[in-house]
């Protein structure tokens, strides 16, 4: 849970951007980027005024109990929200940076409005022709960039648990598709699934006819 003067400055950011007339903020944040398989997830949540969520906060700082909490109450509360994806084959051919940016602008096509401006943690998003805001950190500096978090990281992890039943020797339904210890030695006795990002897995042990 952030602490009050942490919360307190997250809704004074945003509203001294509502002060300068920009009504509808969208916080944009990626999941899944440092993943060998599954696809990078953005979110995107678009706020009108700030949320009065007592434990909202960069989706890495809170429990999978709190995340699955606060995600349906973030997307009753928010004007639009949305996940989207980039998956294995669209990260391979086009490098995670360029597929992390494709992913967001798949999230804001989604939303069904255009937002005043973006707020994002780290990077800005290039090819996007609205105003925006990228700082270390922003999850944890902007309401709209945690709820981003919390969206796309519940959706997901619910993603890698439903996928986890076909390929169950990789241990998705807890790794999420990083790289633990069991799921790398799963690579190197069964090899590699579609869902693998082969460019992330260059260097890893596998299986000769697949070596």
């Amino acid at each position: 849970m952030p602490s009050r003067e942490r919360l307190a400055g997250a809704i004074a950011r945003s509203g001294e951007l509502r002060a300068w007339g920009y009504a509808l903020l969208c916080g944009l944040d990626e999941v899944g980027r440092g993943a060998l398989a599954g696809p990078v997830a953005a979110g995107a949540v678009v706020l009108r005024e700030p949320l009065r969520l007592a434990d909202l906060d960069d989706s890495k700082l809170l429990t999978p109990r709190q995340r699955r909490t606060l995600a349906p109450k973030i997307r009753s509360l928010a004007a639009a929200s949305a996940v989207g994806y980039t998956q294995a084959r669209e990260i391979d051919r086009l490098g995670i940076v360029a597929a992390t940016a494709l992913a967001m602008r798949r999230a804001l096509a989604g939303l069904g409005l255009r937002p005043d401006h973006l707020l994002l943690d780290a990077f800005p998003l290039p090819g996007v022709d609205l105003p925006q805001i990228a700082r270390d950190k922003g999850d944890r500096l902007f309401q709209e960039v945690a709820a981003a978090s919390v969206i796309a990281k519940v959706e997901r992890d619910a993603l890698m648990e439903r996928i986890a039943s076909a390929y169950p020797v990789y241990g998705w339904s807890s790794n999420k598709g990083y790289g633990a210890p069991a799921h790398l030695a799963a690579i190197e006795q069964y090899g590699l699934t579609p869902w693998h990002r082969r460019s992330f897995c260059r260097g890893l042990a596998l299986p000769r006819e697949e070596a």
